[in-house]
């Protein structure tokens, strides 16, 4: 028993890897062809893709939304424990980092569930105004300055029991004493949701924090 969390060793942290989940091979193959970009600490850790995976097939997930794609790693995490009818929309504006992930999306026949919108993110989510309440969830990993207009945007969204899951909300530690511009919105938002009864929240020490809210 422990009354913390245990503080993460390489040692651990490569048992973790071995042990503690089941990544799909063509989720590995999409890893590994990152693994060298000049942006990789911008993916999520495989461990928190399995958490993700868990959480939508409890959640009996349909509909999802992803702001921040990246190369793909999280959406095709998402697409494989969708049903074979579900569908993920994902906002992002880079083309050529999405390009990266297409070819293993299609690679693990999840294609025709991805949607991607190449546009910034508030002008996707503001064109699904009319599909409010309609999302079972919603993953925010994207530019920081408008985490708070997209932590709105995605309640208004999702159902009453859906998900909204925030990457980077502990942004490196950064949010204990906010310094740069990232950490400080990154703070607010993560007091705000914490205040906010609209929703109930937990934020994990997984990747560089993870915090889920279930809207109320």
């Amino acid at each position: 028993m422990s009354n913390q969390t245990l503080s993460m060793t390489p040692a651990i942290n490569d048992y973790l890897h071995e042990t503690g989940f089941r990544e799909h091979p063509v989720l590995k193959e999409l890893r590994e062809a990152t693994r060298n970009h000049p942006f990789i600490a911008m993916q999520i850790a495989p461990e928190q893709g399995a958490l993700m995976q868990l959480l939508v097939g409890l959640t009996g997930a349909r509909r999802c939304i992803e702001v921040g794609t990246f190369t793909g790693y999280s959406a095709l995490a998402t697409a494989l424990a969708l049903p074979d009818d579900g569908q993920l929309i994902c906002c992002d504006v880079s083309e050529e980092w999405t390009a990266i992930g297409k070819p293993f999306w299609a690679k693990a026949g999840m294609d025709h569930k991805i949607d991607l919108r190449i546009a910034p993110g508030m002008e996707t989510l503001n064109s699904l105004s009319d599909e409010a309440g309609t999302f079972d969830w919603a993953f925010i990993d994207a530019d920081k300055e408008n985490y708070p207009d997209y932590y709105e945007k995605s309640l208004a969204l999702v159902r009453a029991g859906g998900l909204i899951l925030i990457d980077n909300a502990l942004w490196a530690g950064g949010v204990v004493d906010p310094q740069s511009e990232e950490s400080k919105i990154i703070d607010r938002l993560n007091r705000l949701i914490f205040s906010d009864k609209r929703v109930e929240m937990v934020l994990l020490p997984l990747g560089d924090g993870l915090l889920i809210a279930r809207k109320n």
